[in-house]
């Protein structure tokens, strides 16, 4: 895979705050292995830097945050480990965001579904643009099901009846809808956002950092404390990673060949 359709993530670090931007515009910024790795490098580099008072995570291309992993990626699936394998390592990836000692800020544009939704959620603060569309359609889509750490992540910021319409329904929340039910602090127009953004951001450098950090990891170990083991939707990571609904569905992505759930 090319540099191009591997994409990238980098880090502009600037007035103490780490823009850290998902560069894969072509695909809707669609995560690829190397981009994930990418990701988990430089949030142990921001951790460690202590000229960064907060790190802010945004799309490129203007079109989408992270519109999920790329479908490609799931070619090669055929063990019921596989899957497994994929939602922890995404596990561990997000766990090294979600445990950032610095504070962390998603900027949403457009897209932020599946995998996309999953780092936001991972975020301390959200941030969106009206034309936010977030959710993980993939009962429409994949026909493969969340870990069951990112299944807690839904609930604690929205819910149960929300994170069940996200999930089981497939349904997109859009802008104004995320702000009110508090699955984004706020929304912002396309021509303000980064700037309304850098500005919460820099609010951090005048701040208390050990109250920062302290409220933080309590918030954290609550969470933890209310989190059940990584393992405990293995069962059915293994069953909808081996269906023939996800193998059918992701050759239809890959193909373009046509299917219809089975339920098998």
């Amino acid at each position: 895979m090319t540099d191009e359709t591997a994409g990238r993530v980098h880090c502009d670090k600037r007035d103490g705050v780490a823009w850290i931007g998902f560069d894969r515009p072509q695909s809707r910024n669609a995560m690829t292995w190397e981009m994930y790795d990418a990701l988990a490098a430089l949030c142990r580099e921001v951790d460690e830097d202590p000229e960064i008072n907060a790190v802010v995570f945004h799309g490129c291309g203007g079109e989408a945050f992270v519109a999920g992993t790329d479908i490609k990626q799931f070619a090669g699936f055929d063990r019921p480990e596989d899957g497994v394998d994929y939602e922890r390592r995404i596990d561990e990836v997000l766990a090294g965001l979600e445990n950032l000692g610095k504070p962390t800020i998603a900027l949403l544009e457009g897209f932020c579904v599946g995998g996309g939704a999953a780092i936001a959620l991972a975020c301390d603060f959200r941030y969106a643009t009206p034309s936010l569309k977030f959710g993980v359609p993939i009962a429409k889509t994949l026909g493969n099901c969340l870990s069951v750490t990112n299944v807690s992540r839904f609930m604690d910021i929205v819910g149960i009846p929300r994170t069940k319409e996200i999930l089981m329904a497939a349904r997109l929340i859009e802008a104004p809808q995320a702000e009110t039910i508090g699955l984004v602090n706020a929304v912002y127009g396309p021509g303000e956002i980064e700037d309304a953004v850098a500005g919460h951001a820099a609010e951090f450098s005048r701040l208390a950092p050990l109250t920062v950090r302290a409220a933080k990891q309590i918030v954290q170990r609550v969470q933890a404390h209310r989190r059940m083991p990584a393992d405990a939707s293995d069962d059915w990571v293994r069953t909808c990673y081996t269906s023939r609904d996800f193998k059918a569905a992701v050759d239809k992505f890959v193909n373009k060949t046509p299917f219809e759930w089975t339920g098998q």
